[in-house]
């Protein structure tokens, strides 16, 4: 397939190109940067010049390409305070996508998330689907963000009734591996600047996560071949307790490891003390069943405890 992609030079979708690339696709990435579209060029993409907030550019190459995989998302002014705004750009992209690709049963793939979908117990692929039955969050960014970008994918899913092979493939809140500057960094960066690795209460929480590598090949499954109106889980670590990575990285760090006083959260954590304490683990199992998904990478601990997230920073 022709394929475009989102976020092409980002985190995951850096690795989405590749394996893209290797399964014999031709991929064209969108770059808002010459140094996003080197990086492309570089890894044997085609580029076109850009952003999300063009729409006009967005339903073009859609419209030129045999699928979409939309991984761009606002993530600069989503966690500094807009993440509505983040959350608004990323529905106008995809009604600009859903317009270009109605009737055509071409491919569209876009990456959501599970952190806080229905906190406390485990998540599953039939969860979230409708509104009547999606018990959403309202957190540090604010209540309506978290709602708007849920409604954004069972929006996705609709497009499954226009003509659309739609699907929407939600991320873990740690997609983790060397290059990493989401969660787990942010992390290990408070706890330098803290002089102790933190958590919240008996730190029993539990985030899910995933090897970026393994979430690269679930896009390409996705591609290839989810059916229309699917919810996939890109899932390899279920839950790993909070207190089990604040205590690595305190081994790592030679730091303390600590229970945050619930009225220290928010000095403690900033932009995370509304997600931090979350339960939110999360299965694959029906993800597997339907394409025969096997992660293969090291998982969360085992990834943390390989060290790159602990090397020191560039002066």
């Amino acid at each position: 397939m022709r394929v475009f992609v989102t976020g092409a030079s980002g985190f995951i979708g850096s690795a989405v190109v590749p394996e893209l690339i290797a399964a014999g696709h031709q991929v064209v990435g969108l770059a808002r940067s010459d140094a996003a579209a080197a990086a492309l060029t570089a890894a044997g993409a085609q580029v076109r010049h850009g952003t999300i907030d063009d729409l006009d550019t967005l339903r073009s190459a859609a419209a030129d390409s045999d699928g979409v995989i939309h991984l761009a998302f606002k993530h600069d002014i989503a966690f500094t305070g807009d993440f509505q705004g983040a959350a608004d750009a990323d529905r106008r992209a995809v009604d600009a996508f859903g317009e270009a690709l109605a009737g055509s049963d071409r491919p569209f793939v876009i990456a959501s998330g599970t952190l806080g979908l229905l906190p406390g117990r485990v998540v599953t692929e039939r969860d979230g689907r409708a509104p009547e039955t999606t018990t959403e969050t309202a957190t540090a960014q604010g209540a309506a963000g978290p709602r708007t970008r849920q409604a954004t994918a069972r929006a996705t899913l609709a497009l499954a009734s226009r003509g659309v092979r739609s699907s929407v493939l939600r991320l873990p809140p740690t997609v983790h591996g060397e290059g990493d500057g989401g969660f787990m960094a942010a992390l290990v960066g408070i706890a330098r600047a803290k002089g102790v690795s933190g958590y919240v209460g008996d730190g029993s929480n539990r985030w899910p996560g995933v090897h970026r590598l393994d979430a690269a090949l679930l896009f390409r499954l996705a591609l290839e071949k989810a059916p229309a109106g699917s919810v996939l889980h890109a899932i390899a670590d279920e839950g790993v307790p909070i207190r089990t990575v604040a205590e690595l990285i305190g081994r790592h760090l030679d730091l303390p490891v600590v229970s945050i006083p619930q009225e220290d959260v928010g000095a403690h954590f900033g932009w995370m003390s509304g997600l931090i304490g979350l339960d939110s683990p999360a299965s694959s199992e029906l993800t597997r069943e339907l394409l025969g998904w096997r992660p293969a990478h090291p998982g969360l601990v085992e990834d943390l405890d390989k060290g790159h997230y602990f090397a020191t920073p560039s002066a």
